[in-house]
């Protein structure tokens, strides 16, 4: 069995001239990716491994989320996160080493909900219907996976452990 767990950078910032990767923050974003990395603690949804884009608002929220969480044993900036295509997070996926029983990936939509939807077969009905509604900002997707080997991940296979947004959690807006 792998775990899979996708994490929707925080809201960011649309400062003017500022390039898209370098993007911020915005202050919304930065009170809702602690309250997501507490969550993550509490449930206890430590992954073996964490990628992350290597866009400012995806490093920033990881760092958030960190701050509240035990060390990881491996974290890396990955740049093929950033912007990518659900056939391009598929590959990064399953090339994941065995040893990683479960992987977070901390990205951008559209690419990670496209990622959940092509994954997910099955799950609770609360949980499948407020994925299809929207995957929002700091939105986190736990998906479980049959599977031994991460370059066996095939579509429809995954079962949506749950999906939380920060309005689920306490202290939301």
């Amino acid at each position: 069995m792998r775990r899979l767990i996708l994490l929707r950078h925080a809201k960011s910032d649309w400062p003017d001239g500022i390039a898209d990767p370098e993007r911020p923050l915005a202050p919304r974003g930065r009170t809702a990716a602690p309250r997501m990395g507490a969550y993550i603690a509490r449930e206890e949804l430590i992954a073996d491994r964490v990628l992350v884009s290597p866009a400012r608002r995806a490093r920033e929220t990881w760092d958030l989320v960190a701050a509240r969480l035990p060390p990881v044993k491996v974290v890396a900036s990955e740049p093929r996160v950033y912007d990518a295509t659900v056939a391009r997070l598929l590959s990064v996926v399953r090339e994941q080493p065995r040893e990683a029983h479960s992987l977070m990936l901390v990205g951008h939509n559209p690419g990670l909900e496209d990622l959940a939807d092509m994954l997910v077969g099955s799950g609770s009905a609360p949980h499948l219907a407020s994925m299809a509604e929207k995957f929002p900002t700091c939105g986190l997707a736990v998906i479980d996976l049959p599977i031994d080997d991460w370059g066996a991940t095939t579509p429809a296979s995954g079962r949506l452990d749950r999906f939380v947004t920060p309005k689920d959690l306490p202290g939301s807006d």
